[in-house]
């Protein structure tokens, strides 16, 4: 249930409500707005009656949450959350394009990669030190000297960096260079990572499972907003349907559903649910017209000699051309493109 405090109700009411919740046993999450603070609670219900809340002095209502995630509904926030990474936005008037290699291959690849992404407009850099690849054969990735490449390509070109944590045992390391941990499609319901990545406090991108549906995704965001890291930034990659032309089937309705379910900010990636590069730019407008709040896409400056997913990444000249035209629906949707400050 949320709680709802009266704009008048002072720090003395607040506090007494929060005392008699935890001394009932339930997880309190405080969300202190402009004009009302709302106390979230999570618990056994059934002992709700005892309460009286609604009796109590500065309490607006009580309005309980009916869906299975509580902390991600529009329910318990009704304002959009806005992630902040540095200086940049997510969730906001501005719209934040993530874009490099799939992959972190050699330094010149992606100091490369990095430039040139950063000339076309993109506000950060997305590239796999560690790759989770279906074929034990493929390119695993660079692991520790590939995070330390993408350090590197920050301190070169000020774009923020958002790479994939595969397990446990390397989020720290993984934090310790990267400004948005991504949480891939595999480990979508890995709960124990999702609460130890929460742990540390930094974003997270959390990308849809291949076979989940929308509660069970936001479900899976509601473990990392249950530990206390606010920062959660959605990701629709994509579903497994029976069509096998394309790799995955983008499902853009999930773009403008969530966005009425939850408060939290939405991102695409048209690479990884096309799977086929021509496709990749109308896809990523038609991302934008449907409202969300950025892009995650694939560029290598040669796609024929990429060690993974070559047949999804832009070359720069399409990556440019892509940019240009999203630029042009942002205006007209009356949002703009971020910019490095």
């Amino acid at each position: 249930m949320i709680v709802v405090m009266n704009h008048n109700a002072d720090k003395a009411d607040i506090d007494r409500i929060l005392q008699k919740l935890t001394d009932a046993g339930f997880q309190i999450h405080l969300s202190r707005g402009v004009e009302k603070t709302i106390i979230g609670a999570i618990g056994d219900k059934t002992r709700l009656g005892d309460l009286s809340l609604e009796a109590m002095p500065g309490v607006e209502k009580v309005v309980p949450i009916l869906q299975p995630y509580k902390l991600a509904s529009r329910a318990y926030m009704n304002s959009s959350t806005v992630v902040k990474v540095g200086d940049l936005e997510i969730g906001g008037d501005s719209i934040q394009v993530m874009a490099g290699p799939c992959a972190v291959e050699s330094r010149d690849q992606l100091l490369k990669s990095a430039m040139l992404v950063r000339e076309a407009g993109a506000t950060m850099l997305r590239g796999g030190a560690y790759k989770p690849r279906t074929s034990p054969y493929s390119f695993q990735g660079l692991e520790e000297k590939g995070l330390e490449l993408l350090a590197e390509a920050r301190e070169l070109t000020g774009l923020r960096i958002v790479t994939e944590v595969m397990d446990a045992s390397t989020i720290e390391l993984v934090a310790k260079y990267a400004d948005v941990l991504q949480i891939g499609t595999r480990n979508m319901q890995n709960f124990f990572l999702l609460r130890q990545v929460a742990r540390t406090g930094k974003p997270v991108l959390l990308k849809r499972g291949s076979s989940s549906t929308i509660e069970e995704w936001l479900l899976a965001a509601e473990y990392i907003l249950a530990e206390g890291n606010r920062n959660v930034i959605l990701c629709e990659r994509g579903v497994r349907t029976f069509e096998n032309y394309t790799r995955n089937t983008l499902d853009l309705t999930a773009v403008p559903v969530v966005k009425y379910l939850s408060h939290l900010p939405v991102i695409v990636d048209p690479s990884h649910a096309i799977g086929k590069w021509r496709f990749v730019e109308p896809m990523a407008r038609a991302a934008i017209a449907a409202g969300a709040d950025g892009l995650l896409i694939e560029v290598h400056p040669n796609p024929a000699e990429a060690l993974c997913d070559g047949p999804q990444s832009l070359t720069p000249e399409n990556f440019k051309a892509l940019m240009q035209n999203i630029g042009a629906i942002a205006e007209v949707t009356g949002r703009n493109m971020g910019r490095i400050q």
